[in-house]
């Protein structure tokens, strides 16, 4: 499916989310639902897709049950994941039985396994586990260039070339260190710095204050893509929100830089995408 229009289900995999809606499916096609779980430092989003990767429900919430890509509240996570499969099953009239999930690049071994294990002790069976970045790419329909993940803990970092993976590093650095920036900044627990983060009212008053985070996300970036023929970044995920953020990259990177719509969505629809286009890259 081209990019463009992955790209536009998007915006069809947000209304689901927002209105906690599901699209139609037909009875018989209900065993070939995919499901794609990403076990974020600030959200957890699970994102259901028919065979030919059409997105069909899909739920978000905040969460703080991992952090810089380890399992750090280990019956929190199975049972926010079991809550969200739960009610997606009840909209979907139907069992999601399997699931890919995916982990930031270069983590540990055991790390990865921690996650896979959680998504499968809610319930799934686990069917694939990917890096974040690459599967963000398959939503980009990108080839070539690099795929920035800015998570909650971690700034992921992948180089394509010629659709394939050759390089991938992860730096702990990501939207909560704007969160922390925030409470130190304005003296307040780190609770109210989160909400005050993400409040649009506020964004104005925001952004200068974590700027100098972003900044230092855009130079870590600038020293993995450096020498890699790299003309291009594409950067995803919900750190990345605000309208300013492509910007400031641009300008730290001297690169074209490209945010995607609905950010926070595209790693996570694009885990459940594996098995539709082709596998893991």
């Amino acid at each position: 499916m081209p990019a463009a229009d992955r790209l536009a289900q998007l915006d069809d995999l947000a209304r689901l989310i927002r209105e906690r809606d599901c699209a139609p499916i037909a009875a018989s096609r209900k065993g070939d639902l995919r499901t794609g779980v990403d076990l974020g430092t600030a959200n957890i989003v699970v994102v259901v897709v028919d065979a030919d990767g059409r997105p069909v429900a899909g739920e978000s919430v905040r969460s703080t049950v991992v952090r810089d890509g380890i399992v750090v509240d280990w019956v929190g996570a199975v049972n926010a994941v079991r809550r969200m499969k739960a009610s997606l099953e009840a909209r979907l009239g139907c069992e999601l039985v399997s699931a890919a999930t995916a982990i930031p690049p270069g983590i540990l071994a055991g790390n990865v396994k921690a996650i896979a294990n959680a998504v499968e002790a809610a319930g799934f069976r686990i069917d694939n586990v990917t890096d974040e970045p690459s599967a963000a790419a398959r939503v980009l329909g990108l080839a070539d260039g690099a795929v920035v993940d800015v998570g909650g803990g971690t700034t992921g970092i992948s180089v394509l070339r010629d659709g394939e993976v050759v390089f991938t590093d992860d730096e702990a650095t990501g939207g909560t260190h704007m969160t922390l920036v925030l409470a130190g900044a304005y003296g307040i627990p780190t609770d109210e710095a989160e909400a005050m983060k993400v409040d649009p009212a506020r964004v104005h008053e925001v952004f200068p204050v974590v700027r100098p985070v972003i900044e230092k996300m855009a130079a870590i970036v600038e020293r993995r893509v450096a020498g890699r023929d790299v003309d291009t970044i594409h950067v995803v995920g919900g750190a990345c929100s605000f309208d300013e953020f492509e910007a400031v990259f641009a300008k730290w990177t001297g690169r074209t830089v490209i945010k995607a719509p609905h950010p926070l969505l595209v790693t996570p629809f694009g885990i459940a995408l594996w098995d539709v286009t082709g596998g893991a890259p």
